[in-house]
């Protein structure tokens, strides 16, 4: 849990794919479009969760968890470059960032010997070469996903397995070329709402959230295609 002194945690995002096509664009686009990631090389569907920014949804509800952070204290900035990870802004407004190349390695490596740092495996940043950092608000017209990860934060209870859930349904249904990118979101969003929020008394209660989620995103399915 983080004390009083920190003022809020900032997460990056690359931005994914889609990240500079207009809104008309990004709801259209293809599996292929989608897969196109400029700096992540990972497998279908986180990056197709990574164009959508469902992946940073989902990190804000980790912070949430992680740290006891409202969501007033959680923001997200897309950073294309993916060299700064992460931002700490203390009360006196003073910020630690989190920096260094864009592999996965690194996080991995630290989780496995925390509190340790072993030589590392992936390449230094090469700071001469460095020109410059670009951090943008995200839009959350163009990528309405991300709010959903603020929207679970302050529901709180099964949202969160409902959110899952259907994300994973449309992801596989957008693979599948059965719905259009856009759609994803939209099914996301849609469950959150048709089916509302429990408590969590149990994991079975995770699980039924989930497979209810699973289930309203399959009854929008029926027969659909595209393109």
């Amino acid at each position: 849990m983080l004390d009083d002194r920190v003022a809020r945690v900032v997460l990056t995002a690359s931005g994914g794919a889609l990240r500079d096509r207009p809104r008309e664009r990004v709801y259209h686009a293809t599996p292929a479009d989608a897969l196109a990631h400029p700096t992540w090389s990972m497998g279908a569907k986180v990056t197709i969760d990574s164009a959508s920014l469902t992946n940073k949804a989902l990190e804000v509800i980790e912070a949430h968890w992680l740290f006891g952070l409202e969501s007033a204290r959680i923001g997200v900035l897309v950073h294309p470059q993916s060299i700064v990870h992460s931002f700490v802004e203390f009360a006196d407004r003073s910020v630690i960032a989190q920096l260094g190349a864009p592999d996965m390695r690194t996080p991995i490596q630290y989780a496995l010997s925390f509190p340790q740092r072993p030589p590392g495996c992936s390449r230094g940043l090469d700071w001469a070469a460095l020109r410059r950092l670009d951090f943008d608000q995200p839009d959350l017209e163009r990528f309405p996903a991300l709010g959903l990860g603020f929207r679970v934060v302050d529901e709180g209870g099964t949202s969160g397995a409902v959110l899952n859930g259907a994300n994973e349904s449309a992801v596989e249904a957008f693979l599948a070329k059965r719905i259009p990118f856009g759609r994803i979101a939209e099914l996301a969003a849609g469950a959150m709402d048709e089916l509302g929020v429990s408590a969590l008394r149990d994991l079975g209660d995770v699980f039924e959230a989930d497979r209810e989620a699973r289930r309203f995103v399959g009854s929008r399915l029926s027969g659909a295609t595209v393109g």
